[in-house]
């Protein structure tokens, strides 16, 4: 497939729809309530892992391109701080995909604020480049996200998610939270 027809695919368009609404949550953390921040999480973030399994794989590019980053180690901790805040005790939980927990005798705990933070990162480059629109760099932007999708970021979601579902699906936290709650409900 030429570059250009990788570009306007429609599961790649459909792809960075759903990439601007994930960075857009992450962006606007402190205007979440934690109910709605995590029901909003576990709806967006099974799309995105889908999404980017459906990304059309392109053959090959230059190992010696570097792409330029946009998400700075600034914004990261921004938004890493803004998702610990918010998620509270609910944001650390315990790593069982990591690669040293087959050696060790003690639980390796994680957190989904970084986890996010880190997806967040490369979605965030993303979308950056590609809003260049430039063919090129598109083209290229769209073939590294892909790769980091399955070597890195993909297992950080899908980790954040199950920590995630435990915190929106836990009844302390829906009856804290009346935002979702009709009059019908109240009564």
């Amino acid at each position: 497939m030429a570059t250009n027809s990788l570009i306007y695919d429609k599961n790649t368009l459909e792809f960075v729809t759903v990439t601007l609404e994930f960075c857009a949550l992450m962006e606007t953390t402190s205007e979440h309530t934690l109910f709605s921040f995590t029901d909003k999480a576990v709806k967006i973030l099974p799309l995105l892992y889908l999404k980017a399994t459906l990304l059309p794989v392109r053959e090959e590019r230059d190992e010696e391109s570097d792409m330029e980053h946009f998400i700075t180690e600034n914004t990261y901790e921004v938004i890493r701080h803004r998702l610990a805040d918010l998620l509270g005790e609910y944001d650390s939980y315990l790593e069982t995909f990591h690669p040293d927990m087959k050696y060790s005798d003690t639980p390796i705990a994680a957190t989904i604020s970084e986890n996010l933070a880190d997806v967040y990162q490369d979605l965030g480059d993303f979308v950056a480049l590609f809003r260049q629109e430039n063919e090129e760099v598109m083209g290229l932007a769209l073939s590294v996200c892909e790769e980091n999708f399955r070597l890195y970021w993909g297992q950080k979601l899908l980790n954040a998610l199950k920590a995630l579902h435990v915190a929106r699906f836990n009844e302390d936290l829906s009856s804290d939270d009346d935002e979702y709650l009709t009059e019908e409900d109240t009564e």
